[in-house]
């Protein structure tokens, strides 16, 4: 915007002073004008050909699992079109010399058809293929490839989890992706990628798109990890955007269902809640040396879950244990409470000393922990040990404000927060010690503490959010919401007094400024249009 001071300056010599009056209203109605017309960015949304997401002869989408046993199972899930009915996949122990596939053995792959033309956000036919790796040998790296037996994707190398189950490792965790995911989500899985390249896995804590069913989407998700999905193998748990009702094939009152997509591309462990089929690859485990992760479903039959989470835990033998599911249980923003679920699950994690839980759906990071109960005597060691430390983390581009009481109304502590800042967590295991550290998407260090295990089975807890660079709020970082020229909140306010501005989407519309705005007041809400000549539309 020119500076006004400036311009001031240079007219009063040299025009009068009745002038100069008329005129400088004039000058700030035009500069304005001319910073909005010169310096207004408006958010572009990428498009997308039809055909761009279609699936062709080669493989595509590419998604490495580990089943229930790291050390010894895996599988691989891909996609072609509807001309591919022989699919097989081929793997061996990789090597240094170009000829390791000599000693590889070839699998015939399960194949389904997936026809989901007549869903208005899908319109897809294709065929996804999934081979399950079995007998593998630990601690070995791997080279697979996929295809018919003619046409085949590149080979593609992972490792299997060591037999030393004190053998040190890291795997990544993201919050939600959902939207943007493309555009802003590929930067941050790649950063994270480059931040920690010995990655052994990645937890997806759900929301991974924002449309279940849309197909352009998933294409986003799977385009934006690109080869990381097909080496590091993904541990997904669905976020309540994996749910959506399909009109075109249960009726206008559907009920919601799991993404179409979600089973035939995903091959997860198939351990979970025999009895309960509608959760079937969405509530699992795998155990990874000495860990074992739980993913839950916190979108349907939570309660109907924890006969299944007792068993899990009542018989696990593994040091840290880690659950990942949607829905937090102690909320990271305003008006999302999850007290049912608490209720529900809680009691578990502090019966069976459950160490982290990683989760999504609030599109803020919010990290704190709760007392680990009857093993604290004094209010000493409360400050020192830990019981079950809750984390909320976003990836993706869409954020929420915080709750602005933090977590005063819970029975936990919230250590560190962040609003407007895309995340991605880096956790480390080696033996007794867990090491958690959380990077924005430019690779700078957020949050980090450790849990050192202690002979009880309690965590003795190490702050360390001194070594991260200072919080982050809308408040002092570049702008979410589309800015409103002062000009033009002025004539708003003018027009609604006593209301608050609480939206502002900017557009353009035959070359001039539109701003979609919502003003409240009492509860109350009004959309309105105001352009850049200060024209309102009701």
């Amino acid at each position: 915007m020119p500076n006004l001071p400036y311009l001031k300056r240079y007219i009063e010599p040299v025009i009068p002073v009745k002038m100069k009056n008329l005129l400088l209203p004039f000058l700030c109605i035009v500069a304005c004008q001319w910073a909005i017309a010169q310096e207004y960015r408006v958010y572009k949304a990428p498009r997308f050909r039809e055909e761009w997401s279609k699936p062709t002869d080669y493989p595509d989408r590419i998604v490495l699992s580990f089943g229930a046993d790291a050390a010894t199972q895996a599988s691989v899930t891909w996609r072609t079109d509807t001309t591919v009915h022989n699919a097989l996949a081929e793997i061996a122990v990789a090597d240094g010399a170009p000829t390791f596939w000599r000693y590889g053995k070839t699998l015939s792959a399960k194949t389904e058809q997936l026809d989901a033309s007549s869903i208005e956000m899908a319109k897809v036919k294709a065929h996804y293929h999934s081979a399950v790796f079995t007998d593998l040998l630990p601690g070995t790296t791997y080279a697979y490839r996929v295809g018919d037996g003619t046409t085949w994707s590149e080979w593609i190398q992972f490792s299997t989890a060591s037999d030393d189950k004190d053998e040190p490792f890291a795997f990544l965790y993201v919050g939600d992706a959902q939207n943007y995911i493309l555009e802003l989500w590929a930067r941050l899985i790649r950063e994270g990628y480059r931040k920690a390249p010995d990655a052994k896995f990645i937890i997806h804590a759900g929301d991974l798109v924002n449309n279940a069913h849309r197909d352009q989407e998933w294409h986003e998700w799977f385009t934006a990890g690109g080869f990381i999905h097909s080496m590091v193998p993904s541990m997904s748990t669905p976020g309540n955007h994996e749910y959506r009702a399909i009109p075109e094939w249960d009726g206008t009152n559907a009920k919601r269902r799991l993404s179409v997509q979600w089973r035939p591309q995903f091959t997860l462990p198939e351990n979970g809640p025999q009895d309960l089929q509608e959760i079937a690859e969405t509530v699992y485990y795998t155990d990874y040396q000495d860990v074992r992760i739980i993913s839950l479903n916190s979108n349907v039959l939570q309660e109907e879950q924890i006969p299944w989470l007792e068993k899990v835990l009542s018989e696990n033998n593994k040091k840290w244990t880690i659950v990942t599911y949607h829905h937090p249980l102690f909320s990271a923003s305003e008006g999302r409470e999850n007290t049912r679920l608490r209720e529900a699950w809680k009691p578990l994690f502090d019966k069976y000393q459950v160490d982290l839980a990683l989760q999504g759906h609030d599109h803020s990071y919010a990290r704190g922990r709760v007392s680990p109960g009857e093993n604290v005597l004094d209010g000493v060691n409360a400050r020192d040990k830990t019981g079950t430390v809750y984390v909320v983390s976003v990836s993706g581009g869409k954020m929420y404000e915080l709750k602005q009481n933090g977590w005063d109304d819970y029975e936990a502590d919230r250590d560190r927060a962040a609003e407007n800042t895309q995340l991605f967590q880096v956790i480390r295991i080696n033996g007794d010690k867990l090491s958690f550290e959380s990077y924005t998407a430019t690779g700078e260090l957020y949050d980090a503490f450790d849990l050192e295990k202690q002979a009880d089975g309690t965590n003795q807890f190490i702050e360390r959010k001194s070594e991260a660079i200072p919080e982050r709020r809308f408040t002092n970082t570049i702008p979410y919401e589309d800015p409103l020229p002062d000009n033009l909140l002025s004539i708003l306010m003018a027009r609604y007094p006593d209301h608050a501005l609480t939206r502002v989407n900017a557009r353009k519309e035959a070359g001039k400024l539109v701003f979609a705005v919502r003003m409240e007041k009492d509860g109350e809400r009004l959309e309105l249009q105001i352009d850049e000549d200060g024209t309102i539309r009701e």
